[in-house]
């Protein structure tokens, strides 16, 4: 996997057409088609056509009317310049070989086509507790999320690591994630979904986390 995370992303040596036009907007060189968060598309130069994009599948369509989970999504077909964003949050890359990553749907921006997604859901995570379905991406290809504040990237090998549920917005497809439940109810801890539990991840990895001090939260939360 790369990125400037991992100090080995260089977009010019990688296929595709992803690249950050600045710190929140990200240029796609469109010569086909791209799957992006509906409504992030600011700017394009060139003949595009925007198509919703539905679940793929009775399986993930009922994944998504359940959970909420999972920002809509439209497909971009044409050739130019796409430019998109999202509430100016900062943007990140992401260009994967044939591996998987997990994310907050509320962070998604845009992916290759040709990668596969699936919703997931955490373990010991109770249908009360938001945040807690995800959307797992896999293949070879460009995936770019957002973050709202300047995230940082912990290593969840060093140690038992958690994190608030909208907080994180990315993290390695491998590692075992569970629900840590506070022993003490009244501390509400994190800016999840009011219930005194994180996130917990386990094994060899990374999680990113974003500064939790905005209005980031899944599009269920506000009772849609």
């Amino acid at each position: 996997m790369r990125s400037s995370f991992f100090a080995n992303l260089d977009p010019g040596q990688l296929p595709g057409h992803f690249a950050q036009q600045n710190s929140k907007m990200l240029r796609v060189h469109l010569q086909g088609e791209v799957l992006a968060r509906q409504g992030s598309m600011v700017a394009f130069q060139g003949q595009m056509d925007f198509d919703y994009e539905g679940s793929g599948g009775v399986g993930r369509f009922l994944k998504k009317m359940i959970t909420g989970e999972g920002a809509p999504l439209m497909r971009v077909r044409g050739q130019g310049l796409l430019f998109l964003a999202h509430e100016a949050d900062d943007i990140h890359l992401f260009y994967l070989e044939n591996e998987a990553i997990t994310v907050n749907g509320a962070n998604l921006l845009a992916f290759d086509p040709q990668l596969t997604w699936d919703i997931q859901r955490v373990q010991g995570a109770g249908m009360a507790t938001g945040g807690l379905f995800n959307t797992t991406i896999h293949g070879t290809g460009w995936v770019a999320i957002t973050a709202h504040g300047t995230p940082v990237l912990l290593d969840t090998g060093r140690m038992p690591t958690f994190a608030d549920a909208q907080a994180a917005v990315c993290w390695s497809s491998n590692l075992q994630v569970g629900v840590n439940r506070t022993m003490k109810l009244g501390a509400l801890i994190g800016r999840g979904s009011g219930e005194a539990a994180q996130l917990a991840f386990n094994g060899p990895g990374f999680v990113l986390v974003q500064a939790s001090e905005g209005p980031t939260v899944p599009e269920h939360s506000h009772g849609n």
